[in-house]
């Protein structure tokens, strides 16, 4: 993220409003607490965000998540509504394109949940994305990338035990390429089969202009569609 996307927290639970926001703050996020409806009323229309993070009833009964909507643009996942274990709550939250966090509010899923969000908010991506299958190496651990663009990679990374999920920043080292790229973590997600691995999205941050060219030429050497490549 080139700039650090601002997230209005809305809740009148202070220790959970100042819990969120140092979380998000400590990922690069620019948080903003408010406490009261009125004061989160206030942000939205001010100001421009990136993401509305709100309790159930400031989202719904309050109106913050509409008011949210009708303000954010090539918005997909324009809010995240923190509940308790409520079907219905979270089914409305589904039907009005917001995701639904249940309290306790765990640090790794409210992340996850924001940069999927924000990802998720940006314009489309702007070059395609092609699958493969390469070895790769992420802070010690053996990886693999399954998908590449000019922008960025996907990875898939074994879960082991005591690991922690890569860093904001982190640098992945492709021995294909001889080069270590340095990779912003976007989002997360389990495998979709079930397995012992995760995915992981990010895009290229701050790497030098021989990286980047190495990366591009990587990217641009392999076919758009078909069976992934796989090197071993």
């Amino acid at each position: 993220m080139p700039s650090r996307p601002r997230v209005v927290v809305a809740t009148p639970h202070t220790l959970e409003c100042t819990a969120v926001a140092d979380w998000l703050h400590a990922e690069g996020f620019e948080p903003v607490r408010t406490t009261t409806v009125s004061r989160a009323f206030q942000e939205l229309n001010e100001r421009s965000f990136s993401l509305l993070i709100a309790d159930v009833d400031f989202a719904f009964r309050g109106g913050l998540q509409a008011v949210s909507r009708e303000r954010m643009r090539n918005a997909k996942a324009p809010g995240i509504v923190i509940g308790p274990v409520d079907p219905a709550a979270e089914a409305m939250a589904v039907k009005r394109d917001a995701m639904y966090l249940t309290r306790p509010v765990e640090q790794a899923a409210l992340i996850c949940m924001a940069h999927m969000a924000v990802l998720e908010s940006r314009p489309e991506r702007r070059s395609v994305r092609k699958p493969v299958r390469f070895e790769a190496i992420v802070g010690g651990v053996p990886s693999q990338l399954i998908d590449i663009s000019n922008e960025g990679m996907r990875l898939e990374i074994p879960r082991t035990r005591n690991a922690a999920p890569p860093p904001p920043l982190f640098t992945v080292r492709v021995a294909l390429l001889g080069v270590n790229i340095t990779v912003r973590r976007m989002w997360a997600s389990p495998m979709p089969k079930g397995g012992d691995a995760a995915w992981y999205g990010g895009e290229l941050a701050a790497n030098s202009g021989r990286v980047e060219l190495a990366w591009r030429s990587f990217v641009d050497a392999m076919p758009n569609s078909g069976s992934a490549l796989e090197y071993r």
